[in-house]
């Protein structure tokens, strides 16, 4: 069990959708919550991190990719109760987007793969409903962007 397991406050947790074209970079979770499962890029936040920095650093470390500027997709509350009803993870989600500017997908960190779908393979990964509408709102905040 984690420090994270039945917690006394939310979790901050960085997200950060990259597109490449139409294409959207997802990673398979080396880790619980939803350990195996394919998911948006992210992580916990540091102590004197901005929630950009973390968004970048945990893109980087988990799939070796950049992108360009961000733009805030989504907030998300994340909550996983035990058999008992007690709050065993709670995560506030923040999720950014970005257009790939380089690299190539490398899992790393903390999860087992990286790597890109097209829009008509998301749909049969069988991703957490949050994720599929924070997916749909990056792809549309990114195209307000210069």
């Amino acid at each position: 069990m984690s420090a994270r397991d039945y917690p006394d406050r939310p979790w901050v947790g960085i997200g950060l959708i990259a597109f490449r074209g139409e294409d959207v970079l997802l990673v398979r979770r080396g880790k619980p919550p939803r350990q195996g499962e394919w998911s948006i890029p992210g992580g916990a936040q540091h102590l004197g991190e901005t929630a950009e920095a973390a968004a970048r650093r945990e893109l980087r470390e988990e799939t070796g990719i950049e992108v360009g500027p961000l733009a805030l997709a989504v907030v998300v509350d994340a909550l996983t109760e035990d058999a008992a009803g007690r709050v065993r993870f709670h995560y506030t989600i923040i999720d950014f987007a970005g257009r790939w500017l380089s690299g190539e997908p490398v899992a790393g960190d903390d999860v087992s793969e990286a790597r890109w779908f097209s829009p008509g393979e998301v749909a049969g990964l069988g991703l957490w409903p949050e994720a599929l509408r924070a997916i749909a709102e990056g792809r549309r905040r990114l195209a307000e962007l210069p």
